[in-house]
């Protein structure tokens, strides 16, 4: 029988209206299934749960078990109202059942486990004034799932809010070597660079440095810092790779004039020094101001010619759910197979990654690492290649992405498990 969009308006009013004279503190056990059949929005129960996280509830990760499901052992009615609300598929189970499943998935014989889910993270999005949400797929993500963050730029940054304030940061379609994007090929006339360029000469001269490069690597420096002391760092796009070539890149000035005023230091591609990098090691630098790329950390322009949109896919990796606890929260997901995406960095060269980079994704037919994380000092980060992970190539100009339409999407649900990670009871670092 159809049923149409008024019925079901209706009957929702009615079942909400029945929950509201339920008492507050009737407890039931509710799982957030999250395989690819049952959930009807893998994105939006990530917000559910980081919400209910906030609100004290008992939550818990439940790896490697259809499609890393969530356990809530206390919900009540308010928390399944914000369930029907969302559009979040849940399931009531006895306490009993529950509880078992949750011994069954900690057993020896199996590739399973749960985690408790403790304390969420106070999320920051580096981001310029004036950038557009669509610009960022973080952004878009985190208000289509209602988990709350605060914009920060550089000022924020270098003031020592970041340190002081968040447990979580993001960076996305950002240049931190003071090359502007590597846009000067392509958009040198247009208004917008010209615009961007002495804008940002204006603020790096105003927060007291020459060049916007030493003021971006002073950023980079900072966020290192953040890092090291047990902050997560979560890069996408160019701010994964320039962030790495900034720091490598200290000691020396990789610009040309037309970026900074005066050439490029003399050797300076055999200067860099990769000790304080994150992900890479013994990168070349593309020295060519009027190609679109940094380095051959990225391998945008090498990638098989046969790779189309329709056969482009990345892998994730299986991990021991039991020893390798945060490589297997990292790729918790309804699918292996994880529709590529472009980016001014789109994936990374194997050669270049330090050995204590972890590959969490990659390519079968290129090699190419796609999803990539590792420890620096106390602390976590998480360099995932590509812009958007529901628009192929991300053209200029390109219309933004609805996430209405892709609620399952198994590209985003890697952004949102790098979200929830740090709220994970994790085991100690391995020394």
């Amino acid at each position: 029988m159809h049923t149409n969009h008024k019925t079901h308006s209706v009957l929702l009013s009615a079942l909400l209206w029945a929950l509201s004279f339920l008492t507050p503190t009737l407890s039931a056990q509710v799982l957030i299934p999250m395989d690819e059949s049952q959930q009807r929005d893998h994105l939006k129960a990530y917000g559910l749960l980081y919400n209910a996280i906030e609100d004290g509830y008992d939550c818990h990760w439940l790896l490697n078990y259809r499609g890393g499901s969530f356990a809530i052992l206390n919900a009540d009615s308010k928390l399944i109202q914000q369930a029907l609300l969302r559009g979040v598929s849940y399931e009531t189970s006895s306490a009993a059942q529950l509880v078992q499943l949750m011994a069954d998935l900690k057993s020896p014989a199996k590739n399973t486990n749960t985690v408790a889910l403790q304390r969420v993270p106070k999320i920051a999005v580096y981001s310029p004034d004036g950038a557009q949400p669509w610009d960022d797929a973080v952004t878009m993500v985190l208000e289509y799932a209602d988990i709350p963050f605060t914009t920060i730029y550089d000022t924020e940054v270098l003031d020592g809010s970041l340190v002081g304030d968040y447990q979580w940061l993001h960076l996305h379609h950002e240049d931190f070597t003071g090359q502007y994007g590597k846009f000067y090929g392509s958009y040198r006339d247009a208004a917008w660079y010209i615009n961007q360029k002495a804008s940002f000469e204006a603020a790096a001269i105003e927060m007291g440095f020459p060049k916007v490069s030493q003021q971006k690597l002073a950023v980079a420096k900072t966020i290192a810092t953040f890092v090291e002391n047990g902050g997560f760092l979560f890069a996408m796009c160019s701010a994964t790779d320039s962030y790495d070539i900034a720091l490598a890149a200290q000691k020396t000035d990789i610009c040309e004039s037309m970026f900074d005023g005066d050439p490029m230091a003399p050797g300076a591609a055999y200067q860099l020094d990769y000790a304080p990098c994150f992900a890479f090691k013994d990168f070349t630098l593309e020295t060519n101001p009027l190609r679109y790329e940094y380095s051959n950390i990225d391998i945008t322009d090498r990638r098989v010619r046969s790779m189309k949109e329709d056969n482009d896919y990345f892998e994730l990796f299986d991990f021991s759910a039991k020893y390798d606890v945060i490589p297997t929260i990292l790729v918790q997901n309804h699918t292996d197979l994880v529709k590529a995406f472009y980016g001014q960095t789109t994936a990374f060269l194997p050669k270049t990654l330090k050995p204590t980079t972890t590959i969490l994704g990659s390519n079968a037919v290129d090699g190419a690492a796609r999803y990539i994380h590792g420890t620096q000092g106390k602390g976590y980060w998480t360099f995932y290649g590509g812009h958007d992970p529901e628009d192929y190539q991300h053209r200029v100009g390109d219309p933004h992405t609805d996430l209405n339409n892709h609620p399952n999407s198994p590209g985003y649900r890697l952004i949102l498990n790098n979200i929830l990670f740090p709220a994970a009871k994790k085991p100690p670092q391995k020394t």
